[in-house]
């Protein structure tokens, strides 16, 4: 299962509403790992780490997010796109995060 975001009425700041509330009710009504993907869920690159590490502490299983070698050049999603630097400094977060709070933290 993955929350990718919900509509929202102002795009003005994100291109989705990132539902994360979402993630301990799905836990609660499911066996199925959870996902979450921050990219599509917010549309801007300059949120994904804040989301990513919220959607961690949410208790999700996974995280799907969109990297590029150059966003500013991708055929599609660019501006939610991290770039291989900025995807490399998130991970240590994350995997330190998930450890916090008793999630494993494999990279595949």
């Amino acid at each position: 299962l993955c929350e990718r975001g919900i509509r929202t009425y102002d795009r003005q700041y994100t291109r989705n509403t990132l539902d994360l509330a979402a993630v301990p009710v799905v836990r609660k009504l499911s066996h199925l790992p959870i996902v979450v993907d921050p990219s599509h869920g917010t549309g801007w690159s300059e949120f994904v780490p804040a989301m990513a590490l919220a959607a961690i502490a949410a208790g999700v299983d996974g995280l799907m997010i969109e990297v590029h070698p150059n966003p500013q050049k991708a055929l599609s999603d660019g501006p939610q796109s991290l770039n291989f630097d900025q995807f490399a400094q998130l991970m240590p977060k994350v995997a330190t995060l998930a450890q916090c709070v008793g999630r494993a933290s494999q990279p595949i």
